[in-house]
């Protein structure tokens, strides 16, 4: 990084956002803080005019780069309000290390581990009224960046904009930590191997809005994506990993190009192992996932996700059939998971792992240069 420091401009207090009252009524990704983080980046200077300074719209050329040929990545992450009335971080070095393996999918400059965690806590803290106290809410974080400079013309680009913007939330579903109904998409795709599939892209997401739409019309939470190939082996919900409980296994698709590498799934995984549980990495084809869930084999399904945490799955929609898993209730390791995730995150439980980090005001004075 050319310029580590951070020049701070804070909202005029005229200026200051109305914060929602009511926690029950945040729903996710509507509201936004006071600020955010930038930073540019060209090649004579590299990363420079880094600052926070009050919410505003963005100013782009109109032939910036990534509105043209969609150069642009981003992560999610979390802060958490938890033990001690402290503000906690969960794993964001791993969200950092997604989003350069992401640039280097789309051949973008990047920021480096160090200099994403400064942003995020500077922002968090500089903006830490915003978190809610409701367990049930957080304050999401996301972190983008684009290619800014204006050409028309496929190739890299040589300048880019790296902004975190943060909000409050509650939960992603309004049905809460309750079973959601998913549709299995048997024609339309979303990755295959070599391309864009394990890198968190705004292309990603656009290409998953038809499927979506009719899953949504039919009555359903999320789309089950099949592989684009033969259409028979599950790959990934829209917003999330997906995993089975077949037996006294837990089952999850491996990473093998196409599926988004979620921090929320590799945790799930290591708490799972932690406690003894057997758990499987392999190919597992829709037909089994079926069979399993009419047999009374199948005795959980759930999905994994920043946003949403743990979503427990009541009902696979396949071939115009509703199919129940575990009679449309939560199962005893989805709720076990959701609940041990959330204490953790919130530094209410022991952390073995060493994924959680708490933040303190008086840290923002060390991470930003100047106050102005």
């Amino acid at each position: 990084m050319s310029d580590r420091r951070i020049a701070i401009r804070r909202v005029r207090p005229s200026q200051q956002r109305a914060r929602p009252a009511d926690s029950a009524a945040l729903g996710f990704g509507r509201y936004f803080s006071d600020h955010f983080f930038a930073t540019e980046f060209d090649r004579p200077n590299g990363w420079h005019l880094t600052r926070i300074e009050p919410m505003r719209m963005l100013q782009i050329d109109p032939a910036a780069i990534c509105l043209h040929y969609g150069q642009e990545v981003f992560e999610g992450l979390k802060a958490y309000r938890g033990a001690d009335d402290g503000i906690y971080l969960f794993r964001w070095r791993k969200n950092a290390e997604r989003l350069q393996k992401s640039c280097k999918r789309l051949i973008m400059e990047c920021v480096d581990e160090e200099f994403f965690g400064r942003a995020i806590k500077s922002l968090v803290l500089l903006d830490r009224e915003w978190i809610p106290r409701d367990p049930s809410c957080s304050l999401y974080i996301r972190p983008t960046l684009i290619a800014t400079d204006p050409f028309l013309g496929v190739r890299p680009g040589d300048e880019y904009a790296f902004y975190v913007i943060v909000g409050p939330v509650g939960p992603y579903y309004p049905e809460g930590f309750r079973p959601i109904r998913i549709w299995v998409s048997e024609e339309d795709v979303r990755a295959v191997r070599g391309g864009l599939g394990e890198a968190k892209t705004a292309a990603n997401y656009a290409h998953s809005l038809c499927a979506q739409k009719k899953a949504t019309t039919l009555g359903y939470a999320q789309v089950l994506w099949l592989d684009a190939i033969e259409h028979k082996w599950v790959e990934e919900v829209g917003t999330m990993n997906i995993f089975f409980v077949l037996r006294d296994e837990v089952v999850t698709p491996p990473l093998a190009g196409t599926i988004l590498p979620g921090v929320t799934r590799d945790s799930v995984l290591a708490l799972c192992r932690h406690w003894g549980m057997t758990v499987r990495e392999r190919p597992i084809g829709i037909a089994e996932v079926i069979d399993a869930a009419r047999s009374g084999e199948l005795k959980e399904c759930f999905g994994t996700g920043t946003a949403a945490v743990i979503a427990p799955v009541g009902v696979l929609a396949y071939q115009g059939r509703d199919v129940q898993v575990h009679d449309n209730t939560v199962g005893p390791v989805a709720r076990r998971l959701y609940e041990t995730l959330t204490r953790i995150q919130r530094g209410e439980e022991p952390d073995p792992f060493g994924w959680v980090e708490r933040i303190d005001r008086t840290d923002l004075e060390e991470l930003a240069l100047s106050q102005v």
